[in-house]
């Protein structure tokens, strides 16, 4: 993966920050002013989730980091200032997750992301 034309969103780094341990390297991709809402078993469509900005996007991120499990980028496609991704994790004891994220892109930073996640249940 590299850059996507036109877009300025570096796709590689994506995949670093994801499957990386490190949780600075995905949160670099996120404008100041970022905004992701999560959708899942806890947090219905109707009250998702919702992160304001890279400090709480940050926070989040380096508690995910802190778990033990994997994490696979598995899919990414840009168009314009568009982005999806669908991401893969495994904790140790087997159970995974997977979510999905529609994003809009300014200038090469994730400004919204809207997150979907399913989990497997016991």
């Amino acid at each position: 993966m590299a850059t996507a034309a036109g877009s300025g969103f570096d796709t590689e780094t994506l995949r670093l920050g994801i499957e990386g341990p490190i949780a600075e390297t995905l949160v670099s991709l996120y404008a100041d002013d970022a905004e992701i809402r999560i959708v899942d078993r806890n947090t219905q469509p109707s009250h998702p989730k919702v992160l304001h900005g890279r400090t709480e996007i940050a926070e989040m991120f380096d508690e995910l980091s802190s778990r033990e499990m994997t994490h696979k980028l598995e899919r990414c496609i840009v168009q314009g200032d568009q982005l999806a991704f669908s991401e893969s994790c495994e904790y140790p004891d087997g159970v995974r997750v997977l979510a999905d994220s529609m994003v809009s892109l300014r200038d090469g930073k994730i400004v919204e992301q809207t997150m979907v996640q399913a989990w497997d249940e016991p």
